[in-house]
């Protein structure tokens, strides 16, 4: 194992429970000596197939089967709730109209599209922002039925978020996520990438 560190942001830190159990720790709060595994689903997947966790530790570790599918699922989680918490404070704007008008005024902090909206609206909205000059990211990671959970509406395929901390705090969760996919964060495959667990894949703390 190595001791090389990453960026926080770019690693995901977990944790042995009393009973020997693995725990993600998403937000890096949990008590106890963790290991930090750069952040992409195949390497835990295969730090947890090889039995690096317990190598690390120096103990018995029980890493579930699905514990790659379990981090994808706390990470989205995690993006979804910043949502609803950027919603909650007025920082949010739905549907294809308000989201125009919000780029026209150069008002817009990050662009959410539904995965399952249709390619027109989409294009329309990109040309939008084109014309208004804006930079604000564009995320694409979630379907239509997860925006309607976390805005508490119904059929939202397009989105904005205020310029501020909320969206700031959006996009950072969104990145997160998307670089343990391997993909863009506006949901397009990113290219193939070769990465090996060891010798930069699996660190333990000091």
């Amino acid at each position: 194992m190595t001791r090389r560190r990453g960026a926080p942001e770019a690693m995901i830190r977990f944790v042995r429970g009393p009973d020997g159990a693995l725990a993600p720790d998403i937000a890096a709060r949990l008590p106890g000596r963790g290991v930090w595994v750069t952040g992409r689903a195949e390497l835990v997947a295969q730090a947890a197939r090889k039995h690096l966790f317990a190598r690390s530790l120096k103990t018995r570790v029980d890493a579930e089967p699905r514990l790659a599918e379990d981090v994808d699922r706390l990470l989205e989680a995690d993006c979804l709730r910043m949502l609803s918490l950027a919603n909650k404070a007025g920082a949010v704007m739905a549907g294809f109209g308000k989201v125009a008008d919000a780029l026209a005024r150069g008002a817009v902090g990050a662009l959410v599209e539904a995965r399952d909206g249709g390619e027109d609206g989409r294009r329309k909205l990109a040309q939008a922002a084109r014309r208004a000059d804006s930079a604000a990211p564009v995320i694409g990671l979630f379907s239509s039925l997860q925006l309607d959970l976390a805005l508490g509406r119904t059929n939202v395929i397009h989105a904005a978020l205020a310029e501020g901390g909320p969206a700031t705090a959006f996009v950072a969760r969104c990145r997160r996520l998307a670089a343990y996919r391997a993909v863009s964060i506006d949901g397009a495959a990113a290219p193939g990438e070769d990465i090996e667990a060891s010798p930069n894949g699996c660190a333990k703390e000091g």
